[in-house]
């Protein structure tokens, strides 16, 4: 039999998270193919537990670094670290989307703004969490432990996600701007290198210049090393509160700025 649309009648339309879902999985299917991209990037924190741990393990003996031994204190760092440089990537695929014309096949079907830019993001944190665990599980062969235990885990992984959050948002919002791929990398490490080095990712704070150590102060990268570094070891800084609400609001804020940009990109072309 068959059903005849009234006159006026609007087609259906999927809800939010359908479409959400749809985006995620697209996503998902396509990482799936092009694995080798997060296992690549896991080469790096190998690297960095492993060369940084052996060369300064002698720094575990300061008193700065308390009863644990550098490679405790360092893989938080290094796990802040990872996320960091996946998040500053993320908005390369929305470059080969604008590229390819798939994205204005989004554009042009009945699916919400923020649901592209949600399924996206999504996919990136899935990634972002299982390459998180690898990072603690290396930096546990390498000799790290975290007497935070299990909720101390889960606490450092929410706190990486909101730090991917902000840099996946703010990478998609500069891809949907520029639609450049030199533009966006060069931007990205504009932004990594201090974003890393400015922060107490690799040295306590008292081992740090002065002026490093106020920049430090107001760096989210830092924020999210200090409250990773505290849930592992099961003793939080005195400052988590606000470093925390300062994380959720940027993430916030670049979310939101991410979705206008698409926005924008649909008014421009």
């Amino acid at each position: 039999m068959t059903t005849l649309a009234l006159p006026g009648a609007r087609p259906a339309r999927a809800g939010w998270l359908t479409q959400t879902g749809q985006v995620l999985r697209r996503w998902l299917i396509a990482q799936a193919r092009q694995a080798w991209g997060p296992v690549m990037s896991l080469i790096q924190p190998i690297i960095w537990i492993g060369l940084f741990g052996a060369v300064f393990s002698s720094l575990g003996e300061l008193p700065q670094f308390g009863s644990a031994g550098y490679i405790d204190y360092l893989v938080p760092g290094i796990l802040m670290m990872t996320v960091l440089y996946s998040g500053a990537w993320a908005g390369t695929g929305f470059i080969d989307d604008i590229n390819s014309g798939v994205m204005d096949q989004y554009l042009t079907s009945p699916i919400s703004r923020s649901a592209i830019v949600t399924g996206q993001l999504l996919q990136q944190l899935v990634v972002n969490v299982a390459q998180s665990l690898v990072v603690l599980g290396i930096g546990w062969l390498a000799g790290a432990r975290y007497p935070g235990g299990v909720l101390g885990i889960a606490a450092a992984l929410g706190v990486a996600t909101l730090l991917a959050t902000i840099f996946c948002c703010a990478s998609t919002a500069v891809a949907l701007t520029t639609r450049n791929q030199i533009a966006l990398i060069s931007l990205s490490q504009l932004v990594v290198l201090p974003a890393t080095f400015l922060s107490t990712t690799m040295m306590p704070a008292s081992l740090l210049p002065e002026w490093v150590q106020t920049v430090a102060r107001w760096n989210p990268m830092n924020w999210a090393v200090e409250l990773g570094r505290g849930a592992l070891g099961g003793a939080y800084p005195a400052e988590g509160w606000w470093q925390l609400a300062g994380l959720a609001v940027l993430a916030a804020l670049s979310f939101t700025w991410a979705v206008r940009s698409i926005r924008a990109y649909q008014r421009s072309v």
